[in-house]
């Protein structure tokens, strides 16, 4: 299995600290060696940065443990492959165009049976995951429900992913992580949590390596920052375990909705 890692905050904030941990998982403490990627929004821009290489030992994921890129928004992914062979068209997160947006998403997990629900005609896969079809399976409907323009209101909208989610959820495991730079989706099969950081900020340790990060210091008391992962990643907070079938929605850190698969009309 893959493991996921996403970011929602108020403020431009960078993730160095939670993917430091993360990377480690990628063939150090755990066997994800078959590439990762991340993707930071800026605005209505995004810059994202992918490597088939394993996280733990790329040069390009040093940089970014190095290198403090300030977003409101992150998805990012490390892969251990069971659909499409090692390479980079087949590395997470994937990103497409809809709405005058772009939408990045990652999952976490493995679906059969899906060749026949997820035919397509405007959004291709260029690799060969199940998990880029699905992808391109989602959009594809909710340009079907909601036309070419983008909703005044978004609510339904994600309300609508979480349908289209538990629907693939039927064929399989589906952690699924999705933002179009404003908004932050989670949704879980199996494995997917999360944690809240507000005032009053404290220390906080990884579990994969021994980096210990005072927050008090890094931020101000007005931040706020979500951080999405399939596992904690630190030992010493209290991170929020979702369900299976739950789902969550935040926006500048704070959680917008979230809902239940049995609270779901699945159409």
């Amino acid at each position: 299995m893959c493991e996921l890692l996403a970011m929602s905050a108020n403020v431009p904030t960078d993730i160095v600290f939670s993917f430091t941990g993360l990377a480690e998982r990628g063939g150090v403490t755990g066997p994800h060696v078959d590439g990762w990627g991340i993707t930071f929004y800026e605005g209505k821009g995004s810059r994202t940065f992918k490597d088939a290489a394993p996280s733990s030992r790329s040069q390009v994921a040093r940089l970014i443990k190095s290198y403090p890129i300030k977003s409101e928004v992150v998805v990012s992914h490390i892969r251990q492959a069971n659909r499409g062979k090692v390479s980079l068209e087949n590395t997470h997160p994937f990103t497409r165009e809809l709405w005058g947006r772009y939408w990045t998403y990652a999952h976490n997990g493995q679906l059969t049976g899906y060749q026949q629900k997820f035919v397509t005609h405007r959004y291709q896969s260029v690799g060969e995951t199940d998990s880029e079809m699905a992808f391109c399976w989602l959009l594809e409907s909710l340009v079907a429900k909601f036309g070419e323009r983008e909703p005044a209101n978004m609510q339904p909208v994600f309300h609508y992913i979480a349908v289209l989610a538990e629907q693939i959820r039927q064929l399989g495991i589906f952690n699924m992580i999705l933002s179009d730079g404003r908004y932050l989706m989670s949704f879980c099969s199996n494995n997917l949590c999360y944690i809240t950081r507000r005032a009053p900020f404290g220390k906080a340790k990884l579990i994969d390596t021994d980096v210990v990060i005072d927050f008090h210091q890094e931020t101000t008391p007005n931040d706020v920052v979500t951080v999405v992962a399939t596992r904690p990643l630190t030992d010493n907070e209290q991170w929020q375990l979702l369900q299976p079938g739950e789902w969550k929605l935040f926006c500048l850190g704070e959680l917008l909705l979230s809902g239940r698969a049995s609270e779901l009309d699945l159409l």
